[in-house]
């Protein structure tokens, strides 16, 4: 017959899954935000180049103002946060 296990060791298991699952959330969420970051910057960088008389030194001036207000809404911002949207003291995006 199966023994049954008790519900401390079930919680505990439960828990580690949870805190599995947060950390894996988190890094996809640090992911996607790197990813948002490059192709804001490249695709704004490649539209000034191409589509305006600005050319390349406008384009890479472009790309480094996005990329580092970028950074510094989305990545740098966010690092240091919780991941839950209502935690008290959880600053806004300005």
């Amino acid at each position: 017959m199966a023994a049954i296990e008790p519900d401390s060791l079930y919680a505990a298991e439960k828990e580690a899954v949870l805190l599995e699952h947060e950390k894996t959330y988190h890094g996809f969420s640090v992911l996607l935000r790197w990813c948002m970051l490059g192709l804001a910057s490249a695709i704004s960088a490649l539209t000034v180049w191409f589509a305006t008389p600005g050319g390349f030194w406008g384009g890479l001036v472009t790309f480094l103002v996005v990329w580092v207000a970028g950074y510094y809404g989305m990545v740098h911002r966010e690092e240091q946060q919780s991941l839950d949207p209502w935690a008290p003291g959880r600053k806004g995006i300005l």
